[in-house]
């Protein structure tokens, strides 16, 4: 029988209903005791190691996640994160980069509504969370979520109220699982190329500027005191507006000139984006040599460069990073 560690975070799963709202009360031992059934197919443990609403999770929180893993890594066969639903996709996203190569399932799940109330998904949520980390198929960082189970760089919440709340975004399901049977589409286990590797550090600084019409570059200008990089979601399938100020121009060479990082990537969910494409995004790629998310998701390109900015400030090595596939994160690319 396969040993699990699950860690409680807080989030919906693990609320209670106060006189100011919903807020995270439930331990992570409490929540196990909702799922009885767990126990014909693995030995559940639990830690609590923050009880916070997800709103408020830090790429603190996620180093906190990844070291627990790491100092019980031995001890157990698969980890499973009880997680708020809000900020899920980005934690999902983050420990991908931190715990890479996994042979053994880490898995993230949560729920819509809390575990203790009658009508809710977070006991069938939980228990197919525990059911697919004891698989012996599984393997790496993944959403459980609704019978779905989704790469951990592909998870992206679209929904706010109902069950089938997360979908996976230019990638396939990985696996999904009906009926107390886990039915998976791709085999994961056979693309694992190394050992598995820890990473301890991130860089937070990094931005994000979503393009509206008629927006000004001044706030670029703000930006590039405070941040490392900053990532901008252009419409479409990405370009810079070419106003006759040229701001919008002379703003990313002064990012370029100090030597910082940016990304381009599209406000649109899904098929990515390609700055080859126009004229307008084609041109200010090629002279300052940005970097493109291309198919990534949002939540996957913010914390890759927190997590590559974390390792080097080599403007050469920071491409070489963010173009290399970590967990199916980014599959095309025309750089």
């Amino acid at each position: 029988m396969k040993k699990i560690l699950m860690l409680g975070t807080g989030g919906t799963i693990a609320c209670k209903r106060g006189e100011s709202g919903l807020k995270p009360l439930i331990s992570s031992e409490e929540l196990l005791s909702y799922v009885p059934d767990a126990k014909q197919f693995c030995q559940a443990d639990s830690i609590q190691i923050l009880n916070i609403d997800s709103t408020n999770m830090q790429p603190k929180h996620w180093l906190t996640m990844a070291e627990t893993i790491e100092a019980h890594y031995e001890e157990y066969d698969g980890f499973v994160i009880c997680h708020g639903t809000d900020t899920m996709a980005y934690t999902a996203a983050a420990l991908s980069y931190l715990i890479q190569n996994s042979p053994k399932p880490i898995v993230i799940t949560g729920a819509q509504k809390p575990i203790d109330m009658e009508n809710t998904d977070a006991r069938i949520n939980l228990c197919d969370s525990l059911r697919f980390a004891s698989d012996n198929r599984s393997c790496g960082v993944t959403i459980v979520f609704d019978g779905k189970v989704i790469a951990g760089t592909r998870g992206k919440k679209e929904r706010t109220k109902s069950y089938n709340a997360f979908s996976s975004i230019n990638f396939p399901y990985i696996a999904m699982i009906q009926d107390g049977h886990v039915i998976f589409y791709l085999d994961e286990k056979e693309h694992l190329t190394d050992h598995v590797q820890f990473y301890r550090t991130l860089n937070p600084n990094v931005a994000l500027l979503k393009l509206i019409p008629s927006m000004g570059a001044d706030v670029l200008d703000y930006m590039a005191g405070h941040y490392d990089a900053v990532i901008i979601e252009s419409f479409g399938v990405g370009g810079l507006p070419s106003y006759d100020s040229g701001d919008f121009y002379k703003a990313i060479e002064k990012w370029i000139s100090l030597g910082k990082t940016v990304v381009m990537t599209t406000q649109v969910t899904n098929e990515g984006s390609n700055m080859s494409v126009y004229e307008i995004g084609r041109s200010i790629k090629k002279e300052f040599g940005l970097l493109e998310a291309y198919d990534m998701t949002l939540e996957a390109t913010v914390t890759k460069l927190m997590w590559i900015l974390g390792q080097t400030q080599n403007v050469h090595e920071i491409r070489d990073m963010f173009y290399r596939t970590v967990n199916k994160d980014i599959l095309w690319r025309a750089y």
